[in-house]
Formats: C-alpha cells, sequence, structure tokens
C-alpha cells in the first residue's frame, strides 16, 4: 500500500471546495475550481501553469476575488467594440445628442485608435496611463494625418502647412481634452461594470491631474456700459440686454417662448435651449441640466426693452403675411424662423467690431454677469440660483480670481481700519455690551 509521501503530486487529494489540480498531457499544470459569476452563480473556471505551485497560485487568487464577492470577469471582446456597443445602445439613451455628438467624435478620433485592440477584460491601469502619456507628446496634426488629407486652396488656413510639407506644427491636446477623453473612457467602463463585464474600472486608478480652468476676461463696468449703448440700435436690442443683465446662456435666449415670459410680474421661466443637432437640425432641447430649468426676475429695463422688442415683433409679423413661421419664439428672424446660434454669434461679433470692444465670446456675457454681481457684494448663492449652476462649488470655482479680488479689498478696508485710531472716543454708557458700530457699504 502507497503512503500518502509517495502518492504522485498530480493525483493528492485536495479538501472539498478547494479545486483541482493535476499535470496535462502537455506538461502544463492545469487547476479547475468554482468561483462567483455575473448574475450572482457559480462558474468552473480553470487556469494553467508551467508549475504546480503557478497553477495553483492562479486559482488561489481568482478563489480569493469571488469570496470577496467580485464575479468572474465575462468580456472576451475588445475595447472598440465594447465602446460601440456602449455608444449605440447606452449613451443613446443617457446623454443628450449634442454630448452624445462629442463622445462619439472623442471614441472614433482617440480611444478607439489608441485602445482599441485591447481585451477589454485584460485592460489595465499601466495601458491607458502610457497611452495618456503618449497623446501629451504627439502632434494630433501629424498622428491623424489631418493635413495631409487637407486640400490646397487659396485661404491661408488651408494651405498645407504640417505633415504634408515634412514640418511638424507640434499641435498636442490641452489637458482639458485630456482630461475630457479619460472621463468619456472613465464613463464606458464604468457602464462595464454595472453590467459585471469586468471587476472594476481600471481608468478611475490612472490621476490625470485636474486642468487649470479655462481664463476668460468678462467685460468691466465701463465696457458693459459701452457694450449695452451700442446694442441699443440693433434689431436684436432685448436680446442682447438680457443676456448681459440676466447670464442667459445663448441657448436659453434662443429658445425662450413667450409664454415663458410674464412682463407684469416681472419674471422668466426658463425651460428650453435652442440649438443644432446633427440629426434634427434646428431643434429644442430640455434645459442642460434640472438646476437649469428656473424662473428668474427680470430687471426693469428689460422689462421695458421686451415690450418694445414685442411691438417690433408684430410689425414685422404684419409685413411677412403668410410667409411668417409662428412658433410663439421671442428672439426670431424677420419672417418668424428660429435664429442660428452661429448667426446671433457673428451679429454679436460685427457689434463689438462696431463699438471698438475686444473680441470676447458670446459666452464670456455670462461670466460678466456674474463678475459684476461679485463685485457689487451680490451673494454667492444668488448668483449660483440666477445662472442656473448645480452646485455652488461650480460658481466658486470659476469665479475664484473675483473673489480673490474682493478679499484683497477687504484686507485694504481693514488696514485702513486698523492704521490710524479713531479720533472720536465714545464715553461708556455704564453698560458691558460693545458700542454699536456700522460697517462702510462699497
Amino acid at each position: 500500500m502507497a503512503t500518502p509521501r509517495e502518492t504522485p503530486a498530480s493525483r493528492r487529494v485536495r479538501a472539498n471546495g478547494d479545486g483541482t489540480v493535476y499535470q496535462r498531457k502537455d506538461g502544463r499544470w492545469e487547476a479547475a475550481g468554482y468561483v462567483l459569476a455575473p448574475g450572482d452563480t457559480r462558474k468552473r473556471v480553470r487556469v494553467y501553469g508551467t508549475t504546480r505551485k503557478e497553477a495553483l497560485a492562479k486559482l488561489t487568487e481568482k478563489t480569493a476575488a469571488s469570496n470577496r464577492g467580485v464575479p468572474v470577469v465575462s468580456a472576451q471582446g475588445s475595447l472598440a467594440a465594447y465602446l460601440m456597443y456602449w455608444l449605440e445602445n447606452v449613451a443613446v439613451h443617457q446623454l443628450r445628442e449634442t454630448t452624445h455628438t462629442r463622445y462619439t467624435a472623442c471614441v472614433n478620433q482617440y480611444l478607439i485608435p489608441g485602445l482599441g485592440k485591447k481585451k477589454l477584460a485584460k485592460l489595465s491601469a499601466k495601458d491607458i496611463r502610457s497611452w495618456l502619456n503618449g497623446l501629451r507628446t504627439v502632434c494630433q496634426c501629424c498622428a491623424r494625418g489631418i493635413d495631409a488629407r487637407r486640400k490646397p486652396n487659396a485661404q491661408a488656413s488651408r494651405r498645407p502647412r504640417c505633415c504634408a510639407i515634412g514640418r511638424c506644427c507640434r499641435k498636442y491636446l490641452s489637458p482639458l481634452t485630456l482630461a475630457y477623453i479619460h472621463s468619456v473612457l472613465k464613463s464606458a467602463l464604468e457602464h462595464a461594470v454595472r453590467e459585471e463585464e469586468i471587476p472594476r474600472n481600471v481608468a478611475r486608478n490612472v490621476r490625470t491631474g485636474t486642468p487649470r480652468p479655462r481664463r476668460f476676461e468678462p467685460l468691466t463696468a465701463d465696457e458693459a456700459r459701452t457694450f449695452l449703448t451700442a446694442a441699443h440700435s440693433h434689431r436684436l436690442h432685448a436680446l442682447f440686454e438680457l443676456a448681459l443683465r440676466t447670464g442667459l446662456r445663448k441657448g436659453e435666449l434662443l429658445g425662450l417662448r413667450w409664454e415663458d415670459l410674464d412682463l407684469d410680474a416681472g419674471t422668466a421661466s426658463i425651460r428650453r435651449t435652442l440649438q443644432r443637432t446633427r440629426t434634427g437640425g434646428l431643434t429644442t432641447l430640455p434645459t442642460k441640466t434640472i438646476s437649469s430649468e428656473r424662473r428668474i426676475a427680470l430687471p426693469g429695463v428689460c422689462v421695458a426693452s421686451l415690450r418694445s422688442h414685442r411691438d417690433r415683433q408684430a410689425r414685422e409679423k404684419q409685413q411677412a403675411g403668410t410667409q411668417w413661421v409662428d412658433d410663439g419664439l421671442v428672439f426670431t428672424r424677420p419672417d418668424g424662423h428660429p435664429i442660428e446660434p452661429a448667426t446671433l454669434t457673428r451679429h454679436f461679433n460685427a457689434m463689438l467690431r462696431r463699438s471698438r470692444l475686444r473680441a470676447i465670446r458670446f459666452h464670456d456675457l455670462r461670466h460678466s454677469t456674474a463678475t459684476l454681481l461679485l463685485e457689487q457684494g451680490v451673494e454667492l448663492v444668488v448668483i449660483k440660483e440666477l445662472l442656473g449652476h448645480a452646485h455652488i462649488g461650480v460658481t466658486a470655482t470659476v469665479y475664484a480670481h473675483v473673489r480673490l479680488r474682493l478679499q484683497r479689498d477687504a484686507i485694504d478696508l481693514l488696514g485702513h481700519a486698523l492704521g490710524k485710531p479713531s479720533k472720536s472716543v465714545s464715553k461708556p454708557d455704564g453698560s458691558d455690551d460693545p458700542p454699536l458700530c456700522t460697517a462702510p457699504v462699497r
């Protein structure tokens, strides 16, 4: 009778539930056991190694993960296949159409060319970090052949200037773009975790750093007055005045309807936004976020300009006759059709040139509103509600430079108070309470 020491290693008996380890005919070792699978079920898995110890270590690792409640990976396809599935079946129902278009462009231009051939189950944080580091140092014009495909044109912007002539233009991606690409990948992998395709989101283990917010130069008080004076003679005077005095977004202004306005009460309800989409063309969509759907107070000047604009629109409707398109919009073309966002931008830039103001974006009118309100001492929470930000942290972060300026004013004010003692000394009145004082109001 053979003793346990004389029993071949491939035939040693393991305890119940520990799995099986044996040597195959090709010389490799195979270990098999039951682990947790998606759907709270059990699945038999097999691992291989050149030695018994290696195969047993792999099985032990999978068993330990199963005991922690991590299901075994079921994804077998590539990352490219899963990204296309996620865009076509998941993201399309959860994102706005414009956001879905940007996600699709990001996936097709960066994620699939860089990581698409990787297996979804074998994608690691090291792969993502190496790929992102490569994006930081590679000229995208050369990598994607943008300039090589450009057809020569008389315009200077269309002339070959990079890889087509063998001279790199060093067009690198900004930190903000890299963070956006990384966030798209994290969103896709997060859904793969929820569907139990992979055990964890490896993109969350990669730190890209917080990019600096985009710098903007809002209008000063003097420039804002010059802008309003120049806009007074424009057909869309009420729109420009509303944009600067209330901070509404471009799409919110163009999607505003007369039914949203209560001019007697001086209020406006922001319920929708007008945008151009790839499939639907120029269409109205819900507001950017739930917080963006709000009710704001209208300044008296805006109420007067809106009444004047309504009278002008009634005259234009009478002149257009049967060609008038009645969509109920406040701001339209002379024939009643909605205004293209790009057309509004051209009107805005032309008005800046006529008034000899520096070039800014239309969205900078919104930044100007918040900046001027902060400089007047308006509370941050009031500005957050007016602008429709989802969180007050967004308002505080975007306008941090204004808060620093107000802090310096407060420090200077304190310096004046501590610099020279007051000449008038109040007589004690016999009470223990300090004398009442008033702070100067700016």
